[in-house]
């Protein structure tokens, strides 16, 4: 079969390659940060007008899903990311003391909420479910991302999270956007209905803007220039290997469980990803002063990149699989 690449991933590409050479900076990139937040609780915004109060109701009761998620994030990649961190002592130059951190600090972090989400949408997946999850990771992981980390491994100067801030953030921009769109679901309900492209292209603009601004910080701390180029490419073929086992590991899981597609596909993109939006701030608190800060950071970066390329590729063949799949199985009730 022919490998076939979609446009957005060769948009999702061309906003890598725009930020290796042209970052936004500076008030341009305050500016770039101020529409993230404001796309992406229009997203909420926007999925809570489209669904339904029984759609909603069986996303946020479906509990033995909510459970698988929260054990792959919390629990399974944790357990992974310890031996990664065990190879310092034994690859010292391909795997600094620092970089080995990195991966374990990329271990406890809370599943990516925006990409989470949209690319379940992308891929006609459980939203409800995926919202449920996701926000109920970044909620949680606030709290359980240092007590993970200071767990597994002895860090100095961890210093206090600003919990009441981050729930702040969670209810102001996810949960009350969407309550919002829901309660005016009556009037707007039927308009999204008729404008289901419109939705599709505004998941794919504000995963977009993720992209570019978030590949645009990375570039512009210098990174690249810090580290040895065998550390790097370790890096990148590590952060692979870690999405492609955990993707693996949520759909192998599903299947057990006897999960639908549409519960596979929150699985898969919820269980799977780390998020370097609540990543990055609370590791400027964790290693403050720090002088690997870069190093601990480059896990979240690398990973946070190709998780976004693939999943792009990956929601596609979800949507034309499930899209298959409700057409064969309304399709004897056409015929009667």
């Amino acid at each position: 079969m022919k490998l076939r690449i979609d446009t957005f991933t060769l948009l999702l590409l061309g906003a890598i390659v725009l930020a290796s050479f042209l970052p936004v900076t500076g008030q341009a990139a305050d500016i770039l940060g101020t529409v993230g937040t404001v796309a992406v609780a229009l997203l909420f915004f926007f999925h809570g007008a489209a669904l339904s109060r029984q759609q909603i109701i069986a996303g946020a009761t479906h509990w033995r899903l909510h459970i698988l998620i929260t054990a792959l994030t919390f629990v399974f990649f944790p357990l992974i990311a310890l031996p990664i961190n065990g190879l310092s002592d034994i690859i010292p130059s391909w795997m600094p003391k620092d970089l080995g951190l990195g991966f374990l600090y990329l271990g406890v972090l809370p599943s990516a909420v925006s990409s989470s989400i949209a690319y379940t949408a992308m891929a006609k997946g459980n939203v409800p479910a995926a919202i449920c999850s996701a926000a109920a990771s970044n909620v949680f992981g606030m709290m359980l991302t240092p007590f993970l980390l200071l767990l597994l491994v002895s860090t100095s100067g961890a210093g206090d999270f600003s919990v009441a801030e981050a729930l702040k953030d969670i209810v102001l921009q996810l949960l009350l956007p969407f309550a919002v769109g829901h309660a005016l679901r009556p009037w707007l309900g039927g308009i999204l209905a008729r404008n289901e492209s419109f939705m599709a292209r505004y998941d794919k603009s504000v995963i977009w803007i993720i992209v570019y601004s978030a590949f645009s910080h990375s570039v512009e701390s210098g990174l690249w220039q810090k580290l040895p180029i065998q550390a790097i490419v370790f890096t990148i073929v590590l952060c692979f290997a870690l999405l492609a086992l955990f993707m693996f590991i949520a759909r192998l899981m599903v299947r057990k469980l006897g999960f639908s597609l549409e519960d596979e596909a929150a699985v898969v993109f919820c269980g799977s990803k780390k998020s370097l939006a609540s990543g990055l701030p609370m590791a400027k608190v964790l290693f403050s002063g720090h002088p690997g800060f870069g190093m601990i950071v480059l896990p979240i970066m690398c990973y946070n990149q190709i998780q976004v390329i693939v999943g792009a590729i990956l929601a596609e063949r979800y949507r034309i699989k499930i899209e298959q799949a409700s057409a064969a199985a309304h399709a004897p009730e056409d015929r009667g």
